[in-house]
């Protein structure tokens, strides 16, 4: 749940950025938006959590 909740802070924060700095228009987000929603429901939403879970324990492993 806590990489759930953090991925979609992060997600929010990197289109913000993009919808300030690089000119995303307020279209683009709504359909960035949209299409990650129907995309969680899909069946492909598990591998997708699996990869992002998998990406997460590989740079939490990586020591400075």
């Amino acid at each position: 749940m806590i990489l759930s909740v953090s991925g979609v802070v992060l997600l929010g924060i990197v289109v913000f950025l993009f919808f300030r700095k690089d000119g995303l228009k307020p279209s683009h987000c709504f359909a960035s938006t949209l299409f990650g929603f129907y995309l969680a429901s899909t069946a492909i939403a598990p591998s997708i959590k699996a990869g992002g879970e998998s990406l997460a324990s590989l740079l939490g492993g990586i020591k400075f």
